[in-house]
């Protein structure tokens, strides 16, 4: 059985220390040269790595938990024929643990003048921007004895955007919307503030309804119908800083709260209201204003997709006269923050008086699924414990949670599931009760 390139090489090598101390040492060194050459020339046959042409196409940007296809082409301009090993680097958070060997890894044979395509298939773990790292290239010769390396830079960029799971409760949504503009197949008027048509009345409508003006000026009766209120402006502010860096399971807050804002967009810009968005902690980290409806989802998930949680306090006084300029007019701000005790009582609650007196104001917050579940543990006196600390902190979201109803505002509080519906829910409400 004939031996590789390797094998005979590591042989004949075995055999060096034989030959010197005993007869025959000349054949030794005979083969040696040989093998040498032979090393030589495979070395020589390698195809050079620094002259390969190396491009790029594919997706630029992809959902969290999707996966994005990158296309890696390389070219062999030179008259020999490329063997190779190539690894396709790119950040850790790009593949799920464990798979970065077996999707960045590959043998590539590329005959001269001719040209091959590698696809690379990314399933990141987070949200933000994941830049291509290096690619290196291992060429070996046909025997395989000695192999050329190099690295190439060839950039890409591909955008990991929010996941928008909530957007399965958006038709549900817009069959209510549907519903308080009255244009379902149902008994009950249209609800809403803004009077939208006259029309006769048929068995079934609301007799408060009834125009009695256009009713005597015809021989039927005539009823209002109406509309909720159109054209409204909705501030969705984020905030960033330390609070939105718990994590509640998997994720951190600021993830679930970038799930509600995205629902509550969709929907509203259905409605026909505009939104826009801001993300402050101590200072703006995203801003989008002035969207047509059709670019409102868009706009938004392209400024989250690189927010990150900073690990500073926020300053409710700047985001507070944030706000306010972002929103000169009577406006629906929509806080997605916190609901812990110190930040609201010494952040927020002094200065809540600035936006109330002006706009419509809902705090949506994120809550912590695992504190219920340690509520009702009982049968160990650490379940005890944990129960007890748990009442506690319920009761103490539920105290700051009252304090900011008494100032005004609309308050949701939620787990991380529950929050997008909960926050698209009470944005009907205050829409049906012309409140906006």
């Amino acid at each position: 059985m004939a031996l590789t390139g390797r094998a005979a090489l590591l042989a004949a090598l075995g055999t060096l220390p034989i030959g010197i101390w005993e007869p025959g040492w000349t054949g030794v060194l005979a083969v040696n040269g040989t093998l040498a050459l032979a090393c030589a020339c495979d070395f020589a046959l390698a195809a050079p790595v620094r002259r390969l042409g190396l491009t790029r196409s594919g997706d630029t940007s992809v959902r969290l938990g999707e996966t994005a296809d990158v296309t890696l082409t390389v070219t062999n301009p030179s008259g020999r024929p490329l063997r190779a090993h190539l690894r396709d680097a790119w950040p850790p958070s790009s593949w799920l643990p464990g798979t970065e060997a077996a999707a960045s890894r590959n043998r590539l044979t590329v005959p001269p003048g001719e040209r091959r395509r590698l696809t690379t298939r990314l399933r990141p773990t987070r949200r933000g921007d994941r830049h291509a790292d290096r690619v290196t290239i291992r060429s070996y010769g046909p025997l395989g004895l000695f192999s050329r390396q190099g690295t190439h830079e060839v950039p890409w960029t591909v955008r990991v955007l929010p996941a928008f799971t909530s957007r399965k409760h958006l038709p549900s949504k817009l069959a209510r919307l549907r519903e308080l503009d009255g244009r379902t197949s149902v008994l009950t008027r249209g609800e809403g503030t803004e009077f939208d048509s006259l029309r006769d009345y048929v068995p079934g409508d609301d007799t408060r309804s009834i125009d009695w003006r256009a009713t005597a000026r015809q021989s039927r009766v005539a009823v209002r119908t109406w509309r909720p209120e159109r054209d409204r402006h909705i501030l969705i502010v984020l905030d960033t800083g330390r609070t939105s860096a718990g994590r509640v399971g998997d994720a951190p807050r600021l993830d679930a709260s970038m799930d509600a804002a995205l629902l509550l967009a969709a929907l509203a810009s259905r409605a026909g209201d505009r939104v826009d968005l801001l993300a402050y902690d101590r200072r703006v980290r995203a801003l989008v204003q002035g969207r047509a409806a059709r670019e409102v989802l868009p706009s938004l998930v392209d400024a989250m997709a690189t927010l990150e949680p900073e690990l500073i306090e926020t300053d409710a006084r700047g985001l507070t006269a944030t706000a306010l300029r972002t929103a000169p007019r009577r406006s629906l701000i929509v806080l997605l923050t916190t609901l812990d005790a110190a930040p609201v009582e010494e952040g927020l609650l002094p200065v809540l008086s600035r936006l109330t007196q002006r706009h419509t104001v809902l705090l949506a917050s994120v809550g912590d699924p695992y504190i219920a579940r340690m509520a009702t543990a009982r049968g160990t006196t650490d379940a005890v414990y944990d129960a007890a600390a748990a009442a506690q902190a319920q009761a103490e979201r539920t105290r700051t949670a009252e304090q900011l109803r008494r100032h005004g505002v609309t308050v949701v509080d939620a787990t991380p599931e529950d929050l997008a519906p909960a926050l698209a829910d009470a944005y009907l409400a205050l829409k049906a009760a012309g409140r906006l």
